[in-house]
């Protein structure tokens, strides 16, 4: 069978600089064959030395990339570069700035002729991050259909804002978009590597490459784990992106990332109990107790605490420790670094109209009883869900059943075995206010 064809579709709103990324593309020395579709390519500022015949709509450039106009229909332009593959690797479409990209998504889903040939690998969204912000405050649609659709985010023109500012709209995409990777940059020179052969569309490669981007969220963003000697500690932190942050230690018997993953669900509970604060210079004396770190007023900030014996240590902290360049030394000033560690999916304050919601169940589906719940799940909120992703596990199957979906239309495959493993099932949805708990349990009365 002959591999299809790897689409990746560039959107943005207006002056985000979509141009800029793909004259990049046009221009370096990457050594890819890529053929790009631009919806008016006569508009972006294209070096006229590349071209070597523009006279059609698909024309040959000095780089050895082909490209092409979209004034015609998509699908004809598709068909028309299919009988030219021996010339180009991959195709990369960049639609116009007021696009939502649902439609194009779809158009490699919807019609045959299409999906027999390309596959669509992702979705790079562009964003100004100076403005931005104004976007989301109205909640325009095409901006939040261009972040919710998204596989990876490039906030550009990252030069004209602080580090703080970045941080903070970031945290705002994630409540939008939990599954797309961001990537901050300057003349959108974030690494072609990282954009291109991401498997965004292919959930199972999707999983593969990030393990966690199903998981439901959690109050925390980071565990890792430390072995101590007995002894008198300290936390070491600098001034990061809010005021306090939440922390919990607790002993750990499992010196692995899945010791970390497992006991994310006591450690949850933790989290939504009061929290006492403790400020500089004070001392965490519980361990499994949740504290609030006061991180304001100065530049640097130590929290103490003391182990009688040796003692495997798990830490949880609400930011990364890269956000609070966060350290823990000894007595003696040596640095302890974690010796497993996971990345958690952060829970947010959700306050646009597009969110993300994460749903995880123990146990079996009813295959029959979950096409309807689908169903009828689309009718009702179809036009407002953006994507859908999920591992299913479904009654009479050894294997994790993976689906997607782009608006109304949903496609499946057979995913990875069971195994050992206990079956459950995680989906994410992405779109306008969504209901959570009705969400959830509907999905419930599926189980078996």
């Amino acid at each position: 069978m002959t591999q299809k064809i790897p689409v990746t579709v560039i959107t943005g709103f207006l002056g985000s600089g979509k141009t800029t990324l793909l004259n990049r593309i046009l221009s370096e020395d990457h050594g890819l064959r890529i053929a790009v579709i631009e919806n008016e390519f006569g508009e972006i500022g294209i070096d006229q030395d590349l071209v070597i015949n523009a006279d059609e709509e698909v024309f040959e450039m000095n780089n050895g990339c082909i490209c092409c106009t979209v004034r015609g229909d998509l699908i004809r332009i598709l068909g028309e570069l299919a009988e030219r593959r021996e010339k180009f690797d991959r195709v990369i479409l960049e639609t116009t700035g007021m696009a939502d990209p649902g439609p194009v998504a779809q158009t490699f889903f919807a019609d045959q002729s299409v999906s027999e040939q390309y596959e669509l690998d992702g979705i790079i969204t562009l964003v100004d991050t100076k403005h931005i912000g104004a976007h989301l405050d109205d909640n325009t649609d095409e901006v939040m259909a261009q972040v919710a659709f998204a596989d990876r985010i490039i906030l550009n023109k990252a030069d004209l804002v602080t580090e703080g500012d970045i941080l903070k709209l970031e945290a705002r995409l994630r409540d939008i978009n939990q599954m797309a990777g961001v990537y901050a940059a300057t003349m959108a020179n974030a690494p072609i590597a990282e954009l291109l052969d991401i498997g965004g569309f292919n959930l199972a490669r999707a999983v593969e490459m990030k393990p966690n981007f199903l998981e439901p969220e959690y109050p925390f963003e980071w565990g890792g784990i430390c072995k101590l000697p007995a002894g008198h500690y300290r936390f070491k932190l600098a001034n990061g992106p809010d005021p306090d942050m939440t922390f919990l230690l607790s002993e750990i018997d499992e010196v692995s990332e899945s010791g970390v993953i497992a006991l994310a669900e006591t450690v949850f509970v933790e989290f939504s109990k009061p929290q006492e604060s403790l400020s500089h210079s004070q001392s965490i004396t519980d361990m499994g107790q949740c504290y609030r770190l006061q991180l304001e007023g100065q530049d640097s900030y130590e929290f103490h605490f003391v182990t009688e014996t040796a003692k495997k240590v798990a830490i949880f902290s609400q930011h990364t420790p890269e956000e609070f360049q966060l350290t823990l030394l000894d007595q003696d000033d040596r640095e302890y670094k974690p010796v497993a560690e996971h990345f958690f999916n952060p829970e947010h304050e959700h306050d646009d109209a597009v969110s993300s919601v994460a749903i995880e169940l123990p146990g079996l589906l009813d295959l029959a009883k979950v096409n309807g719940w689908l169903s009828a799940l689309l009718e009702i909120q179809g036009p407002d869900i953006y994507r859908m992703k999920g591992v299913l596990g479904v009654e009479g199957e050894d294997h994790q059943v993976v689906f997607q979906g782009v608006h109304m239309m949903v496609g499946s495959q057979r995913g990875k075995p069971w195994g050992d493993e206990q079956p459950f099932s995680r989906i994410v949805f992405i779109g306008k206010e969504l209901d959570d708990a009705f969400i959830r349990r509907s999905l419930e009365t599926c189980l078996t």
